[in-house]
């Protein structure tokens, strides 16, 4: 079972950028001191927010993150193009000596579509022949691709992934996307704002589909996004998800998704890893027992004081850590 961190590199506007990122090297430094396994970085374009792009944090994070695996979690791949992102990628993970993790998605903003001069309606598609363009640069071979999106003709990609390619996670939120990671042959990463049936029922479809598409379904990664609080009571924990989290949720209201503000009373009891140390044993041991092993958890919210953060990952790994993963010597110092 492996542990990572969801750095939510979010800010509000006008909000000076290099205490932030020094903040961000901090969170790393420290998950990578407690034992945690992975850091990974959000992906946006525009919006009500600054966002700093996560590809150049991961590298700007590399010399900082120990042997932790670092990634995206999700970059939206139908944005770019496939042969940018293979040379990309494929140096980053040379920098960090094959650690990166390529979690994606399709993305949802019609904002974002628009300014790129795409089509919302076609970014499933779009993402699907996209990495497999990768997926073709990363054999070292030459590539000829004729698709609907994307022209190759008899080119080589520059630099190659260490081992010759990176994990693929899958992001998505619907039967239909879950079961197109598993015959794609990658790991679905599951949604952190859903529900834990949901999540721990499609994760069966994922697979049986995996089976059904000639895909081994042992010795796989099956990610999880979870937000994260640890308290001295589940009432205290509520509290604190009323303030800075449901704020951060808040702000996909913009995009249509009001249901996080008109299910949030649904959602913080259904969907986050909030309570005491006892409450947060219970719910990784219940979604291990269904199957996941790598559990990705946001400890910041927009507004979040930097302090709050740390306290969550320190108590994470004094409280909860040694009791799911009986492998971990840590020493915490701080209380």
């Amino acid at each position: 079972m492996r542990f990572g961190v969801l750095l939510d590199h979010q800010y509000a506007k006008g909000e000076p950028l290099a205490p932030r990122i020094g903040e961000l090297v901090e969170q790393t430094q420290t998950a990578r001191d407690l034992g945690f396994d992975s850091v990974f970085g959000i992906h946006h374009y525009l919006g009500s927010l600054q966002t700093l792009q996560p590809l150049s944090l991961m590298a700007r994070l590399i010399d900082h993150s120990g042997t932790m695996q670092i990634g995206t979690g999700i970059l939206i791949l139908p944005l770019g193009h496939p042969v940018h992102w293979a040379e990309e990628i494929a140096s980053i993970d040379q920098l960090s000596g094959g650690r990166f993790v390529l979690g994606i998605g399709s993305g949802y903003r019609d904002d974002e579509f628009q300014s790129f001069g795409l089509r919302r309606s076609q970014r499933t598609r779009r993402m699907v022949e996209s990495l497999s363009v990768m997926e073709q640069l990363w054999s070292g071979e030459r590539v000829t691709h004729h698709g609907d999106h994307f022209q190759l003709e008899q080119q080589v990609c520059s630099v190659l992934p260490v081992n010759g390619t990176v994990p693929v996670w899958i992001g998505a939120n619907s039967p239909v996307g879950i079961e197109r990671a598993a015959r794609l042959g990658h790991s679905w990463l599951a949604p952190g704002n859903v529900k834990r049936n949901w999540a721990v029922g499609n994760l069966q479809t994922h697979k049986q589909a995996l089976t059904e598409t000639g895909h081994a379904t042992e010795g796989r990664t099956y990610p999880l996004h979870r937000d994260l609080f640890i308290a001295d009571s589940r009432e205290q924990a509520m509290a604190f998800a009323d303030t800075f989290p449901k704020a951060a949720y808040g702000e996909y209201v913009q995009y249509g998704m009001d249901y996080f503000e008109t299910l949030w009373d649904e959602l913080k009891e259904k969907a986050l890893f909030f309570g005491t140390a006892d409450d947060v044993v219970a719910k990784i041991e219940d979604f291990a027992a269904a199957g996941f092993n790598h559990f990705v958890f946001r400890v910041q919210w927009l507004g979040c004081p930097h302090e709050t953060s740390m306290a969550i990952l320190e108590r994470f790994a004094r409280e909860v850590l040694p009791r799911v993963r009986a492998d971990v010597d840590v020493e915490v110092t701080v209380a």
